[in-house]
């Protein structure tokens, strides 16, 4: 993750947004009190707030890591989603 001071910033506020969004980057905007911000693209702050919602219930978490478990050990079933065109 990149690093960048408040000031430089503000000045190049359009390319970083540009690049976070490009790059699915974060970047570490830091000022000189130590009030210190991250800047993450929405798409990606969307992601993360749906994961700390599945991973926030026990039983979600623990039927998560189950079905991980299975297909890491080949255990997995494919299943025809009906009205899904393959390619």
């Amino acid at each position: 993750m990149e690093t960048i001071s408040y000031s430089n910033f503000r000045q190049k506020l359009r390319s970083f947004i540009n690049k976070i969004n490009d790059d699915a980057e974060r970047l570490t905007v830091t000022t000189n009190d130590n009030q210190n911000i991250v800047v993450m693209s929405e798409t990606d702050y969307n992601a993360w707030m749906e994961t700390l919602y599945l991973m926030s219930s026990k039983t979600n978490r623990e039927r998560i890591d189950s079905s991980i478990n299975q297909l890491n050990d080949r255990k997995g079933t494919i299943h025809e989603l009906y009205g899904v065109e393959n390619d």
